[in-house]
């Protein structure tokens, strides 16, 4: 069973230091740097990098929470970025190795904007999604039927106590 609180997870043979805060996993972004580059001083290179990408370094203040995290030296308070402030860090490494990243980044952002002019891909997207996690097709049809009735009592009561008519 994974420890919720502290748990490591390893890319390319390299750790990534994350905590469970917040309802949130958060990573030590000089770990995330080290995995990514080939510094052999990941906080250097995260300054380095704060200086090229202004937007990057206005912003870090939001972008990275201290937290206490355990190191080979004792607990320390480092810092740490929840899953969408690490692809904000990893869009700005000039890396080969943050590539791949960018380019998965770029075709989800693409397939979302396709989502948004055609909302049945976003669907079919969930179905696909399921099917890969092993569900039934029959399964996966009452889950969706499942939603679409949770989504339409939530209107009628939404609709119920603001007081406007229901319309079916």
């Amino acid at each position: 069973m994974v420890d919720k609180e502290t748990a490591l997870i390893v890319f390319q043979g390299k750790s990534i230091r994350r905590i469970w805060f917040n309802d949130k996993w958060w990573f030590v972004a000089t770990d995330i740097i080290s995995v990514l580059t080939d510094s052999v001083n990941p906080s250097d290179y995260l300054k380095k990098l704060r200086k090229r990408d202004e937007a990057l370094n206005e912003g870090w203040g939001q972008i990275v929470t201290p937290l206490r995290i355990g190191t080979a030296g004792g607990v320390q308070t480092l810092n740490c970025v929840n899953t969408e402030n690490a692809f904000r860090i990893i869009q700005s490494i000039p890396s080969k190795k943050a590539e791949p990243f960018k380019r998965w980044l770029a075709k989800v952002g693409y397939e979302r904007v396709q989502e948004i002019e055609d909302p049945e891909l976003a669907q079919e997207r969930m179905k696909t999604l399921y099917e890969q996690k092993g569900y039934s097709k029959s399964w996966i049809d009452k889950r969706l039927r499942g939603i679409a009735v949770r989504q339409d009592l939530t209107d009628a009561l939404r609709n119920e106590v603001s007081g406007a008519p229901e319309i079916l």
